[in-house]
């Protein structure tokens, strides 16, 4: 791919995959080290010429139609488009329902800039709404790094705003599963705590008394099956604070299998979870984060009103857990 600079304008010719993209997201992946606002800001200054002619950001492109693009030569410190492969569970016109992947951070924050579920939906996706900022692609809400599962993408911004009302006023249904450690009293229960930033540790959240920087949290529990020494869980959250069904889990003494900031647990062995492993020291790993899965997201579709219900599957460790946990059961 040539490599584009200030002197010199270079000229592409539209192939057949790219007919009916836009300009601005064809020409962010070919060039994934610019930004789509850094093509859209190029468009504005008549740098990009189609047919010959000065271009528009929200033209369609056709096969065969003729590019001409000039920019500056140091790439855009916006966020870069990057191939990175998405787990699609819905798609139409107005919004993408992925099942994010563990390890997978959603937008760039605290120096983690590259490897983002933003990066990977600039390059995928056509169209997104940039309300939430320009790092923040199409995102509505967020999963924590090594949580997985059902995460919303608007696809421009009435759908964004619309999706994000049902979100404030807590009409979305969030409901994940999750293993912790040991067996809570009740087979389901509400905890209602006040929530704030750890004051030693600003990466953590903690349960504190109400006042000040707190904030109310609540989630609903429900017991699926207990096991010897752990529990396998739905929890749905009532609101949406920083780690809050983590915190809550901790809170209640039954931490989330392999979290390592609120368990001090990086991973989870079979021995861990059978005391008569028969080789305890070379026990192979069940699962290196915590386990935890949005599962199933309930929401009111912005463009017809319609409720929809998405799922994603539980991921293949947190199934291995259950399965072994089974295993032991009988």
């Amino acid at each position: 791919m040539s490599e584009l600079s200030a002197n010199e304008a270079i000229s592409i010719t539209v192939e057949a995959r790219a007919h009916g993209w836009r300009i601005d997201h064809y020409l962010a992946r070919l060039y994934p080290n610019y930004s789509r606002s850094a093509f859209q800001k190029a468009i504005t200054q008549e740098a990009v010429l189609l047919n010959g002619l000065p271009a528009k950001t929200g033209r369609r492109l056709r096969v065969n139609d003729t590019l001409s693009v000039k920019l500056p030569k140091e790439s855009d410190s916006s966020l870069p488009a990057e191939d990175i492969p998405l787990d699609v569970l819905y798609e139409d016109d107005s919004l993408v329902v992925l099942n994010k992947a563990a390890g997978m951070i959603v937008h760039p924050g605290r120096g983690n800039y590259h490897g983002t579920m933003a990066g990977a939906l600039q390059f995928h996706f056509d169209q997104l709404s940039d309300m939430a900022g320009q790092l923040r692609p199409g995102i509505v809400h967020r999963l924590d790094r090594d949580t997985t599962g059902v995460i919303i993408v608007a696809k421009d911004n009435q759908i964004h705003s619309r999706l994000s009302s049902q979100f404030e006023k807590r009409e979305v249904i969030k409901e994940y599963h999750a293993l912790v450690w040991g067996s809570p009293d009740f087979e389901s229960d509400l905890i209602e705590t006040h929530v704030s930033v750890h004051p030693g540790k600003r990466e953590k959240m903690q349960v504190c008394q109400p006042g000040g920087n707190s904030r109310e949290a609540t989630t609903w529990y429900e017991i699926i099956k207990r096991f010897k020494k752990a529990t396998y869980m739905k929890l749905l959250p009532k609101t949406g604070r920083t780690h809050q069904l983590r915190v809550h889990m901790n809170h209640l003494g039954h931490p989330i299998l392999a979290d390592a900031l609120y368990r001090g647990q990086s991973k989870v062995t079979e021995a861990d979870l059978n005391p008569d492993h028969p080789a305890p020291d070379d026990s192979p790993v069940l699962i290196q984060r915590q386990a935890l899965h949005a599962r199933r997201l309930t929401f009111r579709h912005p463009q017809s009103g319609k409720e929809m219900t998405i799922e994603a599957p539980l991921p293949a460790d947190m199934q291995a857990t259950l399965d072994y946990l089974e295993s032991l059961a009988h």
